[in-house]
């Protein structure tokens, strides 16, 4: 089940929200639990093992949790106050075997794949075992305390808005929320204007791009223009931003209306001047938690820029291997690390200083980086690097007809110009400025028609992050 689909806006969503609202607090959590695991199963088609996975993973980190903390209580109990602030070997090793389960579990089904056909991967994976493993870690740390009571536990980990594909929301921003939240008319209708709009940006926008994608992959790289290649990674570039950005808008939406605040997931990234900047706007909470949980440990650049050159190298290696088990990712991941590097190395103060040219490098940088990850096959990728830079690798010119790029900007040119202006941030500031307003949400009621219209047609897709 997708949040845009008419099973989760017409059946799931009515359904579950008419019981949440007259539950008390704790079996608000309760209910969140079980309800998140309903929508959970038919994700999954219910398999039962699937399920157990998310199941197993909320009742062995819980005690987990509990076993890290009792060895602080009875270590304090022994030696006093002055080792509250240390941590013991007994936690170390409680939190070791924490980490090869949680880790060995999303490697197994993951990146098997590399080695092993047929293994399917569990929609949400990378995500969930992400985010309760920032939770035994924070526990670990004395960041948080450890929960109490399961059923919060698994209402944090399994919560629908963001279960399958993000963000990534840490326990400590939600913590206080599980114990006490306030749901009000005014957060309400604020959620449902953001998760219309996310709707909108996602079924309107990045469904219909995609479209020019699948028109080239049909076509074949070999068969296609030079002009027809860039204007088809801008297609993808579109695509893939507004169909992750459209999720994380409905997830913050959906949160809202359970009175949660889950933490923004994107900042305009088309708008950044750098490769640097870019991942500070694209997937915030992915990037968070490689910063915490990752390159801090590591030593960040704390140990001098040789270290801090090898601490980005492991970041940007695990973050290309978190998207997937093909080797395209791990090459796309180690792109951008050259990139970074090159970066720091002194190009990001040009960068800065020289907007216009900052404005350039991105948008020839930000698609060719998108081809890396879109395409999974190395033949392929190859083929199509040589329509994008004919010049520079001899690539054929050869096409299935004339006019291949006049036909397709005559097809997709008003789509494409709309995603560059979304991109851009204007609708966020125009939607900020007026979202109080009559007309405001009789355009977002029109979206939202238009959305299910589209839906009913058949003209919908499911996210692209899913697969990761």
């Amino acid at each position: 089940m997708v949040f845009s689909s008419l099973e989760f806006l017409f059946l799931f969503l009515p359904l579950f929200l008419l019981i949440y609202y007259v539950l008390p607090l704790r079996g608000k959590n309760v209910f969140l639990f079980f309800g998140s695991l309903v929508f959970y199963g038919f994700g999954i088609s219910w398999n039962i093992y699937y399920l157990g996975l998310i199941i197993a993973s909320v009742f062995f980190n819980f005690l987990a949790a509990e076993a890290i903390e009792s060895c602080k209580r009875k270590r304090r109990i022994k030696n006093g106050e002055e080792t509250a602030g240390k941590t013991g070997f007994g936690e170390k090793v409680i939190l070791i075997l924490g980490l090869c389960y949680n880790f060995g579990l999303l490697l197994f089904f993951k990146y098997a794949g590399f080695f092993v056909e047929n293994i399917v991967l569990p929609i949400g994976i990378s995500f969930y075992t992400f985010q309760i493993t920032s939770y035994l870690i924070d526990v670990y740390k004395r960041k948080i305390r450890a929960e109490q009571d399961m059923m919060r536990l698994g209402a944090y980990l399994t919560m629908f808005p963001q279960l399958i594909a993000g963000p990534i929301v840490t326990y400590s921003e939600v913590r206080g929320q599980l114990r006490r939240r306030k749901i009000t008319f005014m957060g309400c209708n604020h959620g449902l204007q953001i998760f219309t709009l996310g709707l909108g940006f996602k079924v309107l926008l990045a469904n219909q791009l995609g479209n020019l994608w699948e028109d080239i992959q049909t076509i074949g790289y070999e068969s296609i223009s030079t002009p027809l290649a860039w204007l088809g990674i801008l297609a993808f570039s579109l695509q893939i931003y507004f169909d992750f950005y459209g999720y994380s808008l409905m997830a913050v939406g959906l949160g809202k209306l359970l009175g949660f605040g889950i933490p923004d997931n994107f900042r305009q990234p088309y708008m950044a001047l750098s490769m640097t900047e870019f991942w500070r706007r694209w997937h915030i909470t992915l990037g968070r938690w490689f910063r915490e949980y990752v390159y801090i440990p590591l030593g960040g650049n704390r140990k001098g820029k040789a270290r801090q050159i090898f601490n980005m190298f492991v970041v940007w290696f695990l973050t290309g291997l978190w998207h997937g088990a093909n080797w395209n990712f791990i090459f796309w991941g180690l792109f951008l690390f050259t990139v970074l590097c090159v970066e720091k190395a002194g190009l990001l103060k040009i960068l800065e200083r020289w907007k216009v040219f900052g404005r350039l490098y991105m948008c020839f940088l930000i698609p060719v980086s998108w081809t890396l990850f879109a395409i999974t096959d190395f033949t392929q990728l190859k083929i199509y690097l040589s329509k994008l830079f004919p010049v520079l690798t001899q690539g054929s010119q050869a096409v299935v007809f004339a006019g291949d790029f006049e036909k397709y900007v005559e097809m997709y040119g008003i789509g494409l110009v709309i995603g560059l202006v979304c991109c851009t941030g204007l609708v966020e500031k125009i939607f900020i400025r007026w979202r109080h307003k009559f007309w405001m949400s009789l355009l977002l009621l029109s979206i939202f028609g238009a959305s299910v219209y589209c839906m009913y047609r058949g003209l919908n897709d499911p996210f692209l992050y899913y697969r990761f």
